[in-house]
């Protein structure tokens, strides 16, 4: 046990002391983010929202996401990542305050597409930062600890969020949602001082300084990956906790505890799992091609029989391949980024989830509506299978690259 133990701090070595205090405030973020995966239960339970209207409400917060991190990529590249973050923390917990006081279908469209516009202008920031206060062979474990932070808030928070509205109501959990914010941001502010990535930054580009990404043939390729995967992952966000009551009939706590498992998970076995492939030295974009088939796999097993256990090991596939893909993918687009460019690269890159909250609930919950669970996942599942497969001509067309080489 002892040396288990040692095993696992051991792959927390060597990250600064910045990067720590980034992953706090990302932790008192999201530890407070309980709102988001219960807001389509919150819409359709205490609004009396159908599907079709929730889809189109989960569409307006993926335009705000998508003109959020657009936005949060250029004034990256023109402000800084420090001003950004501690902005979009401060007026997106505001907005979370805001917003409960919305009724209307139309109110809720605008009011959650200002809200998450503000909110995820701090996504792109984010991975600027995290490269500017990294060594470069610690990219990846800096970007692993992050998600760490984001996945153990998000077990706390919608584990909480749970009991919260099972034993006091959904608008509590706005409150804290906006207050965790604002603490977030105070923190920031407080304790970690500004650093601009200079010509001494030690992690050279791959690519000719200052592409911007719309010419680069094979990041956008790579970006199209990522928001067919991400369509299909934002299920488990919106349509899977409506599975979850509708079909196999849990209550909003039971719910928070699927979600916990995910996130718990990921606190206990990313950063052994990704300190074993790096030293395994797997190329990150085959990485993301594991993590699209694991996901598949998790939407398969849901038709495979009414026991309510499958749910758990639907959750299980789902959390392996999001640790397998999702850090080494953001590896590979901070590696593909020239410098100078890295906050444009990094905001298409976050618009990627962008895009896929657009497209993703809408088709979600209209497929759901109009075909039922079963075939959805199906459907699902065929399309990641689909999407895999573009993900190794990608790998193969990185391989003949002498840019990309070692991805």
């Amino acid at each position: 046990m002892k040396k288990l133990y040692t095993n696992y701090i051991a792959n927390f070595a060597g990250l600064s002391r910045e990067i720590w205090l980034l992953s706090l405030v990302t932790f008192i973020n999201r530890a407070g983010a309980m709102v988001i995966p219960f807001l389509s239960l919150y819409l359709v339970n205490s609004k009396g929202f159908s599907l079709p209207q929730v889809g189109w409400i989960m569409t307006s917060f993926g335009l705000g996401s998508l003109l959020g991190t657009w936005i949060g990529g250029r004034l990256t590249d023109s402000i800084g990542f420090y001003k950004v973050i501690v902005m979009s923390l401060l007026l997106g917990g505001i907005g979370f305050v805001l917003v409960q006081y919305l009724d209307s279908f139309y109110g809720f469209c605008a009011g959650v597409f200002g809200l998450i516009l503000l909110a995820d202008s701090y996504r792109p920031a984010i991975f600027v930062a995290v490269e500017a206060y990294s060594k470069p062979k610690n990219v990846t474990r800096s970007i692993a600890l992050i998600r760490l932070a984001i996945n153990l808030g998000f077990s706390v928070g919608p584990l909480l969020g749970g009991i919260i509205i099972a034993t006091i109501n959904y608008s509590s959990l706005f409150w804290i949602d906006g207050i965790t914010c604002i603490i977030a941001s105070g923190v920031l502010f407080f304790l970690l001082k500004p650093k601009k990535i200079t010509a001494e930054t030690p992690k050279q580009p791959l690519l000719k300084e200052g592409i911007p990404p719309h010419r680069n043939g094979l990041y956008l390729l790579f970006f199209i990956i990522m928001v067919a995967q991400s369509t299909v992952f934002v299920q488990y966000f919106s349509v899977m906790p409506l599975y979850y009551e509708k079909a196999h009939f849990l209550s909003e706590d039971l719910i928070g505890w699927l979600l916990f498992l995910n996130g718990a998970t990921i606190v206990l076995f990313e950063m052994p799992l990704i300190g074993w492939m790096e030293r395994l030295n797997i190329s990150k974009t085959l990485a993301t091609f594991w993590g699209i088939v694991f996901l598949a796999a998790s939407f398969v097993v849901l038709n495979l029989s009414d026991w309510v256990g499958v749910l758990v090991i639907g959750m299980l596939l789902m959390t392996l391949g999001e640790m397998i893909g999702s850090p080494f993918s953001n590896a590979l687009a901070l590696e593909m980024a020239p410098k100078g460019r890295k906050g444009s690269y990094m905001g298409l890159y976050s618009m990627s989830f962008s895009l896929s909250h657009i497209i993703g609930h809408n088709s979600g919950m209209n497929l759901v509506d109009s075909l039922g669970f079963s075939f959805t996942w199906y459907i699902m599942a065929i399309f990641l299978l689909v999407i895999s497969a573009m993900t190794l001509l990608l790998y193969r067309l990185l391989k003949k690259s002498p840019h990309y080489a070692t991805t």
